[in-house]
């Protein structure tokens, strides 16, 4: 044997060449060998790291359209129910500064858009009839036929811009309403779903869809490279039918490689073949790194079965008809079940009736090739036949060869605590909506330093006529509609209140929509922060007949204060005029009983004749003023003014010649008044004549006469430069009966006295304006 050995070691030793052959031959095998198994190691590295990455981007996607389908349906629960959209630009404005991945919101009744925010950037979406749209008709019937969410595009945004639109139907009472929409700008969504973030040093992007009216495939990002079979990893995204695709960038440096190697390794075949002792050893080498690749392997296994038992959520591999292969502890403690019963059942069994198909319908499109994975929310029934929601995400599992898939990985997590508290919380928003609404009063809120309403009440429209939306939609609204005799000083009230961190309660008149005046009253809370002011909220309460009450009781409250006044006047008069005269009367008959000297008695009896007669005319003067106040039906006419006040000029013309008064009648022919003819007459020779009795003696005596119109009332001024009356004395009995303010034997003290009762029986009033040496102004108001 020994002699065998030692023959063939010196046959490999005298045949160099030969062994040199066979060592370059076994060696260069080896190599190739070695170098292929790195090629398919290094290239299946690629594609989970490429599968990783576009897994991450497709989540992110995905996520950003969950929230937008929140989004929409918050949109939607605006809707009343004349399918009217409520406070949409104040709930739009908050939408999107909660969720930063969309750039505006709309909505779409019948297919036409009507409302959106922001305004700026999209006016010229505004009125854009989608259902009658080439562009945007058949994605935007997808949505109906599916009565989902869709999200259309991408495509050229009619605002200007490229981007994708995601609509949700609305139907209203069973029939559709419309669309409750989202816009999502191109470069937003790429910043959403993380794409600007990954290093794009060996990859890029590709967002494909099969245009739904041409049929074809069209593609959205730039850089348009070939899709081939070996060079990217797609994904599907259901929600806009959209493939996502990761595209190696270098994908043929591998199989460079894999050739360099190659080179390499015959190179080196070529050149170890001289070195036989070398060569000898080198088996072993790669005997080491073989075992160390072995070792490797195996730990990264041990790895993933940790993960996958440890693991926090519920991972499950089931085969291609949807039995479960293997599951872990936490999928089992959702459900309720044993690993080894969670083994005898498929998903099928375990999924809401509800939500199976949906489930169903995306498998199929996994075991077509349409998409790798899918991402929904369904629920699962327990062993104990409670439903829970959960979060699933499902990923395939195949080989490369002809594509024949043969497993599925599913991860779910367990979200019934979420949807519980969303369920909560939209409950408590309609319930507090519908019990604001139900107050009988403007329940609003609005910013502290400006003053604009951030929301109002339904009940504005049924107090001032308004819509929350009008009334919304201008910042200064409020400020623009108080009326304008109490705009300025509540301003200012309101303004000094919020800085001094006080309530208030005000009363004011704001405009209504139809022009009405409505009276407020006004009851707001300062809510501050760290003790300064950031908001107001308050309740406004309609006033208005309280005012009018109020306005009412006012009048009468005045009407029976005057009455008592002149009953009060009158029956001085009576009782002290009257008793003068009758006192004198009795005095004088008294002497003419005891006297008995006929010239004495005859002298009494002149007397007693001049009392009486004086006695006559108080009656009469009293009698007068009697009639006045008591005539209900004066009969009234249409009066040429200016001829009544020429014919007053004749009657006095004497008296004026005499005086040597100019008089001025700046009265045009053609004034006409609605007045008592005999009291008309009474009124301007009163006036008249006392601007001609009381001239001044030192100057021209002018008396001027003038007829305009003042805040909706007919004015007869009167007004004369003689001697005045010193009003500070005399204002409160100017007009009192038998009050004189000269020392002229003609006065009486009657005239001004029946002339203010005259003025008043029509309606009217008389005022005095009058300086002692100046001269006096009376003005007749008349309605």
């Amino acid at each position: 044997m020994f002699k065998n050995v030692y023959r063939l070691i010196n046959w490999f030793f005298n045949k160099p060449k030969v062994v040199g052959f066979i060592v370059f031959f076994a060696l260069s095998f080896l190599f190739i060998y070695i170098a292929f198994q790195t090629y398919l190691i290094n290239k299946e590295d690629k594609r989970v790291e490429m599968s990783n990455t576009l897994n991450v981007i497709t989540l992110n996607i995905q996520q950003a359209l969950k929230n937008c389908y929140t989004t929409t349906l918050s949109l939607a629960l605006t809707i009343d129910e004349n399918g009217v959209p409520q406070e949409f630009d104040s709930i739009g404005k908050k939408l999107l500064e909660s969720n930063s991945s969309i750039n505006a919101v709309q909505m779409v009744p019948n297919g036409v858009i009507k409302y959106i925010y922001p305004m700026e950037g999209n006016e010229a979406a505004m009125d854009l009839d989608i259902l009658n749209s080439d562009i945007f008709r058949e994605e935007a019937l997808k949505s109906i036929e599916t009565q989902k969410m869709y999200f259309a595009g991408p495509f050229e945004l009619t605002q200007g811009g490229q981007g994708i639109v995601g609509r949700l139907p609305v139907y209203l009472k069973n029939k559709f309403w419309g669309f409750s929409a989202v816009i999502i700008r191109m470069d937003r969504l790429l910043t959403t779903s993380g794409l600007k973030t990954i290093n794009t040093k060996n990859y890029y992007f590709q967002l494909s869809k099969i245009n739904p009216n041409t049929q074809k495939e069209d593609f959205f990002l730039p850089e348009q490279i070939e899709l081939r079979k070996n060079n990217h990893v797609s994904s599907y995204i259901p929600d806009g039918d959209w493939k996502l695709s990761i595209i190696d960038k270098n994908s043929d440096i591998l199989f460079k490689q894999f050739l360099l190697k190659i080179i390499i390794a015959l190179l080196v075949s070529f050149t170890l073949a001289f070195f036989t002792v070398l060569l000898l050893k080198k088996p072993e080498e790669l005997q080491l790194l073989v075992e160390e690749q072995a070792n490797k392997l195996i730990a990264s296994e041990i790895k993933f079965k940790t993960i996958f038992k440890q693991a926090a959520l519920g991972i499950a591999n089931l085969d291609i008809s949807g039995n479960f292969i293997e599951i872990n502890e936490k999928f089992c403690q959702l459900l309720g079940y044993t690993e080894s019963e969670m083994k005898g059942k498929n998903f099928q069994s375990i999924t809401h009736p509800d939500d199976l198909l949906k489930d169903i319908v995306f498998v199929d499109k996994v075991k077509k090739g349409i998409i790798n994975q899918y991402s929904l929310e369904k629920r699962y029934i327990t062993k104990e036949g409670k439903i829970i929601w959960v979060s699933l995400t499902v990923t395939s599992l195949f080989e490369t060869n002809n594509e024949k898939k043969y497993s599925f990985i599913s991860i779910v997590e367990d979200i019934t605590e979420r949807k519980l508290k969303d369920k909560i919380i939209l409950s408590s928003q309609n319930r507090i909506e519908s019990l604001i609404n139900t107050i009988d009063g403007i329940v609003w809120e609005c910013d502290a330093s400006t003053f604009e309403f951030t929301f109002i009440s339904k009940k504005v429209e049924n107090i001032l006529g308004y819509t929350s939306e009008e009334w919304l939609s201008s910042k200064t609204f409020w400020q623009d509609h108080i009326y304008h005799e109490d705009r300025d000083h509540i301003v200012e009230f309101c303004a000094k209140k919020v800085t001094e961190n006080l309530d208030h309660d005000f009363e004011y008149r704001m405009v209504a929509k139809d022009g009405s005046i409505v009276w407020l009253r006004d009851i707001v809370n300062v809510v501050s922060k760290n003790n300064v002011p950031v908001n107001l909220r308050g309740i406004m309460i309609n006033v208005t007949k309280n005012k009018e009450i109020e306005k009412d009781l006012n009048t009468s409250f005045n009407l029976v204060t005057e009455q008592n006044e002149r009953l009060l006047n009158f029956s001085y008069i009576v009782s002290h005029n009257l008793r003068s005269h009758t006192s004198n009367i009795s005095s004088l008959i008294d002497l003419i009983e005891n006297t008995t000297n006929t010239d004495e008695k005859e002298e009494l009896m002149t007397l007693l004749k001049s009392v009486s007669n004086d006695l006559n005319e108080t009656l009469t003067n009293l009698n007068e003023v009697v009639n006045i106040q008591s005539n209900k039906t004066l009969t009234t006419q249409r009066i040429n003014l200016c001829n009544y006040i020429e014919a007053s000029l004749k009657v006095l013309s004497s008296q004026i010649k005499s005086k040597n008064v100019t008089i001025h009648n700046l009265v045009s022919d053609d004034s006409e008044v609605t007045y008592n003819s005999a009291y008309l007459e009474s009124v301007l020779y009163n006036i008249i004549s006392n601007g001609v009795r009381y001239s001044h003696t030192e100057r021209e005596s002018i008396i001027t006469i003038k007829f305009y119109n003042e805040n909706n009332l007919k004015v007869l001024e009167i007004a004369d430069n003689g001697i005045g009356i010193d009003l500070e004395v005399n204002k409160h009995k100017i007009f009192g009966m038998y009050k004189t303010f000269s020392n002229s034997e003609d006065s009486r003290g009657i005239g001004l006295f029946i002339t203010k009762n005259q003025v008043e029986a029509m309606g009217g009033k008389i005022t005095v304006e009058s300086e002692p040496n100046v001269g006096t102004t009376f003005k007749i108001y008349m309605t």
